[in-house]
């Protein structure tokens, strides 16, 4: 067990080694797609989201505006999302799904399942439910920061 004193017992360390893994295994999975795990995020919130704004984007997704501005860009130059004036705002520019945006969506979704399964699976369902509880709660408790 290593000291948390010290640098060898970094949280940050062991939560980016365990990212860039987790991310690893669901890019794999979403290459027939041709999507990025950031870009199958943003597009599965842009789905289930009315009218999201780049800001709503970047806020769930945790990044700032310009991250989230540069994630989308080749989304929309693959015009799988567009940018729209809002339905209630005509000031504010909401993202959208176009068709092809939506289509490669439903194509990419079952892509995602299956990743989702294998890290399921890889870390047996208690932990994996363990780990999602543990995220979860970190999440909330660092966003009152």
């Amino acid at each position: 067990m290593p000291r948390f004193d010290e640098p060898q017992g970094c949280a940050c360390l062991q939560l980016r080694k365990v990212t860039r893994k987790v991310t690893q295994l669901y890019d794999r999975a979403l290459v027939p797609a041709g999507l990025t795990t950031a870009q199958f995020s943003a597009l599965s919130f842009v789905n289930r989201t009315p009218d999201p704004s780049v800001g709503d984007i970047a806020a769930r997704l945790v990044m700032d505006p310009t991250t989230a501005t540069r994630l989308l860009r080749p989304l929309m130059r693959d015009k799988l999302i567009e940018l729209a004036p809002a339905a209630g705002d005509k000031r504010r520019r909401a993202v959208r799904l176009t068709p092809k945006g939506r289509k490669k969506f439903e194509e990419a979704l079952p892509l995602w399942r299956a990743a989702q399964a294998d890290l399921g699976k890889t870390l047996g369902r208690r932990r994996f439910r363990a780990l999602w509880d543990t995220l979860e709660t970190s999440l909330a408790q660092l966003a009152e920061r």
